[in-house]
């Protein structure tokens, strides 16, 4: 990795100033942990003119019980997120997720609007600068062939933020804030299917939020992911599920993917559950179509194939637990 190069920081103390500045300063970037950006930065993919450290900004670090639900703003670290009782107690698939990210140390730096709003990663993208020159670059930077399909003009980076399946599942909503005002959609309408442009930021907003919508009673969630080491590396393959069941058949199944897609992926299908046992029947069937609608591609070093297989599998044995 290369040293960083020079930057304004700016460190302000509200939402509003930091917004403010943002829009002032061309080529500023929001920093909140830093745990990846920072690395994208020293290998050269980020070139921020300035910084806008938002650490200071005590109103976005808070988890809120309100009517209706759990509102845990952008800040909020990831080791918080964890720990905390109400998520614990209602949200299981979004604390098991968030205990789930990298290291101890990266949970106690890394934030929840840092893990939403992860950049996209490939083999061909996540290197060092001389590495990506040596190769032409690629189309998400610089390049203008995408070396994973190299007959398109489509990047296939992959969406690998372990908390955004988990708050989906639970049909979370997420408050923007920028220059024009502010605004609150499902969190699902923040992510876009491109490698490139995955998330439908408008220019200059920010993340304020995340508000948590209470689960109907008896509903249970989880999360689970394979990566090829146990402490710190990124998911090949995350699954967060939502299962209810009243006297034996289920009421509502919702599940999400991480590391398969250019977006964390909301499987569709999942109302042809309702109704029916969560016997081992249905199980395969959730297994097949979680497999139908992964679509990983050579953005890593472990086969697609195998990712397929796997995202699938995990599914199945966590409906199973839950169920």
């Amino acid at each position: 990795m290369e040293n960083l190069p020079p930057f304004e920081l700016h460190r302000p103390e509200a939402a509003a100033e930091a917004i403010r500045l943002r829009a002032g300063i061309g080529g500023a970037r929001y920093l909140a942990g830093g745990t990846d950006m920072i690395v994208n930065v020293r290998r050269g993919i980020e070139n921020p003119t300035a910084l806008i450290d938002l650490t200071a900004i005590e109103e976005l670090g808070r988890i809120n019980e309100e009517d209706g639900g759990v509102r845990v703003g952008a800040l909020v670290r990831l080791d918080d997120l964890a720990s905390h009782p109400a998520i614990a107690a209602g949200y299981q698939a979004v604390a098991e997720a968030a205990a789930s990210v990298a290291g101890p140390t990266h949970r106690r730096y890394g934030t929840v609007g840092g893990n939403l709003c992860l950049d996209t990663r490939c083999i061909y993208y996540n290197q060092s600068q001389w590495w990506r020159e040596s190769n032409d670059f690629c189309l998400k930077h610089l390049g203008d062939v995408c070396h994973v399909a190299p007959g398109g003009k489509r990047c296939f980076a992959a969406f690998s933020g372990d908390v955004a399946p988990a708050m989906l599942v639970h049909g979370a909503e997420a408050e923007l804030a920028g220059p024009d005002g502010s605004r609150t959609i499902p969190l699902s309408e923040l992510y876009r299917d491109d490698g490139m442009d995955h998330l439908a930021l408008g220019d200059g907003e920010l993340l304020i939020s995340v508000f948590l919508p209470r689960p109907a009673s008896g509903a249970q969630s989880g999360y689970e992911k394979s990566r090829i080491r146990g402490s710190i590396d990124f998911p090949l393959a995350g699954v967060a599920v939502l299962l209810a069941a009243e006297q034996g058949q289920v009421s509502d199944l919702r599940i999400a993917l991480t590391g398969v897609n250019p977006l964390p992926k909301i499987v569709s299908g999942t109302d042809a559950f309702v109704g029916a046992p969560c016997d081992a029947e249905a199980l395969d069937r959730i297994r097949d179509l979680v497999r139908t609608q992964a679509k990983p591609m050579k953005t890593t070093t472990v086969k697609p194939w195998y990712r397929r297989r796997v995202i699938g599998a995990l599914a199945r044995r966590l409906a199973a637990r839950l169920a």
